[in-house]
């Protein structure tokens, strides 16, 4: 018998680099919040009503924003950790997010998720860059995780069997909770194990969330042990729906649906926790867990063309097809989260804790009773299987033994994540038992807020440079309002105002800074924002080409925040109906930055507003992609109508919602 092993790998793939941060502070969110009316919300259960109005997400801060990667792919290494036994081989990458990109069950060769032939970013996440594929972890706030891209600690622990585990944590810091992750295979056993926790060290309630996010390919059906869920489709509206048929569609499976959609399942209380997607001969995964974990979900991409576009964007031509046909097979995610719906939040109380395990592995049931038009039929046939091949009373004793080692101290590193970690715990003080934050991966971007701590003044960045991070969590704006008010501190103050709905006050903060301060474009971006966010787009457009004048006159080698800053003030001005100063930001961009897809883009609307139909259409007519568009965008496909009534080729077709011709 073999027993599990763990070991470092290096995993090569066709990859974009991630680029460099966006240095503006994210004083908006990326996506419009997700809301329900009155109408829907009566319709909820309480619960369910009360946690979806608790605690949304004001912005993306403290995070930075991920928006500097490109789409051309070159063979890159990531670092990987592998633990197998003689069952199953898994391959995590604790350097992006601790994502599962594989899990390969050895006897029959089976890959059993949708493995991403490729890395490549796309503008998924809560701030930015996010890639599909494997088993992700999704914690902070409705969406893909700020952490997608980001490092994770990772060491070996001792296993609740005896063995070896591996265990992810870090620092979540839009909730400003600690979270684990501890993976381990025990001997001889089909399923791999994931005890999850998440502290809240504060001495105030915050809010949680918490879906695990699960690829696997679109050809299956989608098994879940309920009777109806909650829709939540491309206009935005949630509704329940029966299972499985619904407007005439057997919606389980995911090629059946032309758009995309979301399906929350309503699982029963007391029922056993489980989602699973099984192929025509009813072979594929299941997911289960202990009941903490109630909810599951699917996800489909649809077979209309902007859905095969959007997979073929995430994973390249092979994975999706060519111009929209539904001959080669996609993916789709199958979800398991702590609240019934992704738009809720939990409240967790000052000093608790959150914990459940969750496995995931292969299953197999009678083709004829998955696949058969009844549906309780297919329903407990899964069910019966699960049971067979791994009882839950056994998921529930693991988990009781895996809880009594989560505070085991790591022993061996096999990576490093953020020193965001080791900055709270050593203001805070806190005691994290098995979750060690040690003041050794305190780097450069942590520094001025040590000082900060140290002597009560945040120190300036050097000479030309743009400022750092900002902390928004209320211990650092407090620590910002008794410091000097020199113009950077007033800075980093008005962004955590800002963070903590005080516009007003936020405003004042960034006018001060601004009257002492040489370098002015920081607070006149900000103040921008705020004129923008206020209904005031001629003052925004004012304060941006003034912000743009303003670091152009720095002698700035700095093309992140060059282009970054020139991006949002082009937008601004042509909002305002500015295309000649709008002209002369442009002009002054470096040809590099010019050639972009995003600034393509910008490009065509610039000529559309001076009037040069034909020169904007010359634009798509030459081609160009923008890396970072948003899901669901609609963009590329109003601007194409507004220049000619030609159908929308292919290659910018991202459309997700139904269309006024029925496609």
């Amino acid at each position: 018998m073999v027993v599990m092993t763990v070991r470092r790998a290096v995993l090569t793939l066709p990859a974009a680099p991630l680029g460099p941060e966006n240095p503006l502070p994210a004083l908006s969110p990326l996506d419009r919040p997700r809301t329900v009316d009155d109408a829907t919300r009566r319709a909820m259960p309480p619960e369910m009503a009360r946690q979806t109005g608790y605690e949304p997400l004001r912005t993306p801060l403290p995070t930075r924003i991920l928006d500097g990667y490109g789409r051309e792919r070159t063979e890159t290494d990531f670092d990987a950790i592998v633990i197998e036994n003689e069952r199953l081989r898994v391959t995590v990458l604790p350097g992006l997010g601790g994502r599962v990109h594989s899990l390969h069950h050895k006897p029959t060769g089976r890959e059993l998720l949708h493995r991403n032939p490729v890395f490549q970013p796309a503008a998924f996440a809560l701030n930015g860059a996010w890639f599909s594929g494997g088993i992700e972890w999704n914690i902070g706030a409705t969406g893909h995780t700020a952490l997608t891209c980001a490092p994770l600690h990772a060491a070996v622990v001792p296993a609740p069997d005896g063995g070896d585990m591996i265990r992810l944590w870090e620092w979540e810091r839009l909730r400003d909770l600690p979270f684990q992750v501890d993976l381990w295979l025990p001997d001889g056993s089909d399923f791999l194990y994931a005890g999850v926790r998440i502290r809240n060290p504060h001495e105030r309630p915050a809010p949680v969330y918490w879906w695990t996010n699960i690829a696997v390919p679109e050809d299956r059906r989608i098994l879940a042990p309920a009777d109806e869920a909650w829709h939540h489709g491309p206009a935005h509206t949630l509704r329940r729906v029966p299972v499985p048929y619904q407007d005439g569609e057997d919606r389980t499976y995911p090629r059946n649906s032309a758009h995309s959609g979301d399906w929350f399942y309503e699982v029963p209380d007391g029922s056993r926790k489980w989602i699973a997607a099984l192929d025509a001969d009813g072979d594929g995964f299941v997911h289960t867990s202990t009941d903490l974990l109630r909810g599951r979900k699917l996800f489909v991409w649809g077979h209309g063309r902007g859905g095969r576009r959007w997979q073929e964007w995430l994973t390249g031509p092979r994975a999706a097809g060519t111009a929209g046909e539904r001959g080669a097979p996609g993916y789709a995610e199958i979800q398991a989260g702590l609240a019934r719906t992704q738009l809720e939040h939990l409240k967790l109380d000052p000093g608790g804790e959150l914990s459940w395990l969750e496995a995931y592995g292969p299953l197999g049931a009678d083709p004829r009773a998955v696949h058969g038009t009844d549906w309780a039929a297919a329903r407990a046939e899964v069910a019966l299987r699960l049971e067979e091949r791994l009882p839950r009373a056994d998921v529930d004793a693991a988990y009781r033994s895996w809880r009594s080692r989560a505070d085991t101290d790591p022993g061996a590193w096999l990576a490093t994540g953020s020193g965001w970690g080791a900055l709270e715990v050593l203001r805070g003080r806190y005691e994290l038992p098995g979750t060690p934050f040690p003041e050794a991966t305190l780097g450069e971007q942590q520094e001025p807020w040590r000082e900060l701590m140290r002597t009560g003044k945040l120190p300036a960045p050097p000479p030309g440079a743009p400022p750092g991070p900002s902390l928004v969590a209320r211990h650092w704006r407090d620590m910002l309002e008794t410091a000097p008010a020199e113009p950077y501190t007033e800075y980093h103050l008005g962004v955590a105002q800002w963070h903590a709905g005080d516009r007003a006050q936020a405003v004042r903060s960034w006018e001060r800074g601004l009257g002492g301060s040489r370098v002015r474009w920081p607070m006149l971006r900000c103040l921008a924002v705020a004129d923008r966010e206020g209904g005031h787009p001629e003052r925004a457009a004012d304060r941006y080409a003034e912000a743009f004048d303003d670091l152009c006159a720095t002698g700035t080698d700095d093309t992140p925040a060059l282009a970054a800053l020139a991006r949002e003030a082009l937008d601004a001005l042509l909002v305002a109906g500015r295309p000649d100063t709008a002209r002369q930001v442009w002009a002054r961009l470096p040809a590099a930055v010019r050639e972009r897809g995003a600034f393509r883009l910008l490009e065509a609307r610039l000529l559309i507003a001076e009037g040069d139909r034909a020169g904007a259409r010359a634009v798509f007519d030459a081609g160009f992609e923008v890396p970072d568009l948003r899901e669901g965008a609609e963009t590329l496909g109003e601007m194409w109508a507004a220049l000619t009534d030609e159908p929308l080729p292919y290659r910018y077709d991202f459309r997700m919602r139904p269309r006024a011709d029925g496609a």
